[in-house]
């Protein structure tokens, strides 16, 4: 039975390509496309309807969600729930937690709602996009894919020059302070996204395991690898000379690159795999974290279980979410 595929940033990077291959290989399966700016005045937007005008019994629909908002968040999410139960939109059958940002040239930015705008987008809205649409699966299930990243583990990105860790204040992490080196931060605090997203995930199961009507809903954490053609290396986000190394060393000499490294990809490259894996495809039926298409082990850091704990109660305060807007009941335990 075929159902609904909820992606959010459909028009970044990975994303673009991989509802393309979803239109093109499953086109039983209705996409719902979250993007910040749905308007025509986007070009990645435009270049996202023109992905879709390719197939013209597509069912896929745009839908302007702006992730640093959580009243947009929670607004859509009462949206989508008040269609699939009016049988407009069928259930779901996958959620990808796609949308990303990160700023390695400047201090932490706030939201509205007054988070770090790094944690918020690539985690925070995420949890409140899930956990309002837990009871919006098919009755036979489906699968969430969590976004993580090798960033998440010490030592192993490039980028890293400040460990991700989980502090013991956890407000430090949707708070932090200002550091002189705006790149290392930076990337420490999209590193902590990602630690704090795998950490998360791996209590997401264990809650879902645990709940009789949820438990066919798996979830996972992907790392799709190191994507070098990202949006994200643009030079609003990244010095020049970053901007600069990906779009003329990096990008150029990839093939050899990935002999060394093959975590190194395109969008493309991993698009196909997020499809697969979303639709449970790949390792049916399992959870966890995984490594491009392989099931590997977490950091350390992420498998704490009482680490895990203190996250998910912080993140269902940070979501604004209640016993009254989401299906998990057990979640408050």
């Amino acid at each position: 039975m075929a159902g609904s595929i909820l992606i959010t940033g459909a028009n970044g990077t990975l994303a673009t390509p991989a509802v393309d291959y979803l239109l093109r290989k499953y086109p039983e399966y209705t996409p719902i496309l979250a993007v910040r700016d749905a308007s025509d005045a986007d070009r990645n937007t435009q270049k996202l309807r023109e992905i879709i005008a390719r197939y013209p019994g597509a069912k896929a629909s745009i839908h302007e969600v702006d992730l640093a908002n959580l009243d947009s968040v929670h607004k859509f999410a009462s949206a989508l729930s008040d269609d699939i139960i009016a049988k407009r939109t069928p259930p779901l059958k996958a959620i990808l937690c796609n949308a990303c940002y990160w700023t390695l040239i400047g201090d932490s930015e706030l939201t509205s709602d007054g988070y770090d705008k790094t944690l918020q987008i690539n985690h925070i809205s995420h949890v409140a996009l899930v956990l309002r649409l837990l009871d919006k699966f098919a009755p036979d299930g489906g699968r969430i894919l969590m976004f993580s990243s090798e960033a998440h583990s010490p030592g192993r990105a490039m980028l890293e020059k400040i460990p991700p860790t989980i502090p013991e204040d956890l407000d430090l992490l949707f708070k932090p302070g200002p550091q002189p080196d705006k790149a290392a931060a930076g990337f420490q605090r999209y590193g902590n996204s990602k630690l704090v997203i795998t950490a998360w995930t791996h209590a997401l199961n264990r809650y879902l395991e645990k709940d009789q009507s949820l438990k066919r809903v798996t979830a996972v954490a992907y790392n799709p690898g190191g994507l070098v053609d990202s949006r994200m290396f643009d030079a609003k986000f990244v010095s020049q000379g970053l901007n600069l190394m990906m779009r003329f060393v990096i990008r150029p000499l990839l093939p050899l690159m990935r002999l060394q490294n093959p975590q190194m990809r395109t969008g493309a490259d991993s698009a196909v795999d997020a499809i697969e894996l979303a639709l449970d495809h790949v390792h049916p039926g399992e959870r966890g974290y995984f490594e491009l298409l392989e099931k590997d082990e977490s950091s350390p850091e992420s498998r704490d279980e009482a680490k895990q704990q203190g996250l998910w109660f912080k993140s269902l305060e940070w979501a604004k979410i209640t016993k009254d807007n989401t299906a998990l009941q057990g979640a408050f335990e």
